[in-house]
């Protein structure tokens, strides 16, 4: 997709240099390269297979995620084809906003620690939160250890190990 060079992405490279941080690096490319459906021509046996993995990495969404929610009440036509021309792909607008009524939710994980609102279309076309009355105190975080978020505030329960 062509991203419109006028205007700031909708997503930014995740701080690959931090301490400790796994982004999931590995050798994708490693176990199919010599694999027999890559391979065109018999009588050469030469692999022509693509070097470039399936897996996305190093990107982080966080701010389509807070463009969507600040669009909440507004045309979805509109604001889907702005995401769109910001953004590298479409896939991760639907991780928050909902296709179909099988696919709302409440809130939406995204990684390990961060909660979003769950969006979804309504029948007039606007987008809309899917449970507009949930905040930050219903949550409870499962561990200690992370900083847990909804819509990019800390959780304001603590952790309560279950004995």
């Amino acid at each position: 997709m062509n991203i419109d060079p006028r205007k700031k992405p909708l997503f930014r490279k995740v701080n690959t240099r931090t301490r400790g941080v796994r982004h999931h690096t590995g050798g994708d490319y490693r176990h199919e390269r010599n694999a027999k459906q890559e391979k065109r021509n018999e009588a050469d046996q030469v692999s022509r297979g693509s070097m470039h993995g399936r897996t996305q990495r190093g990107l982080d969404y966080t701010p389509l995620f807070r463009f969507l929610l600040s669009k909440v009440g507004e045309n979805w036509q509109a604001v889907h084809a702005e995401a769109i021309s910001r953004n590298d792909r479409e896939e991760p607008i639907f991780w928050l906003v909902a296709r179909n009524e099988d696919e709302q939710k409440p809130y939406v994980k995204i990684g390990e620690s961060s909660y979003f609102s769950g969006l979804y279309v309504d029948e007039n076309g606007k987008l809309a939160k899917v449970a507009p009355d949930l905040r930050n105190e219903d949550l409870q975080p499962s561990c200690a250890c992370c900083t847990h978020t909804f819509n990019g505030v800390p959780f304001a329960n603590r952790f309560k190990p279950e004995f």
